[in-house]
């Protein structure tokens, strides 16, 4: 099945995942998608991924992150830049969801990084999505 917009369709697949307290999700494998799982492990909001070798495509395997009270570490995931309407932000620009409690997720000419990446290395990018 093709899917117009499988970054929106990754985030859609983790949010509905922890709705129903599953404790993995298995996702379609590309590069932009294992740069956001990779960033999602790096920042703590899941406990790890992994790339499985599927027939005819690879697929990615996340691994959710609970508390000790089973409510999930990743408390809301939202789609910024879509391919109806591109959303890009120089340094400058670069938002801080919630404050500084969320992550700007922002793929550059550098590769797929956090806002606050970004900002250090002084780059602006397209701003995927907000994760919190």
């Amino acid at each position: 099945m093709t899917v117009s917009d499988p970054i929106s369709d990754m985030l859609t697949q983790i949010r509905n995942a922890i709705m129903v307290r599953h404790d993995s999700v298995l996702i379609p494998a590309s590069r932009v998608k294992l740069s956001i799982a990779r960033i999602l492990k790096g920042e703590g909001f899941i406990s790890d991924y992994e790339v499985v070798r599927g027939k005819p495509h690879r697929i990615i395997r996340i691994h959710l992150k609970y508390d000790d009270k089973n409510q999930p570490i990743l408390s809301g995931l939202e789609r910024v830049s879509k391919p109806g309407l591109r959303v890009y932000a120089q340094r400058k620009e670069i938002p801080r969801p919630y404050g500084g409690l969320g992550i700007a997720i922002v793929s550059t000419a550098k590769g797929v990084m956090t806002g606050q990446q970004a900002w250090r290395r002084g780059i602006g990018g397209e701003l995927l999505c907000y994760v919190w």
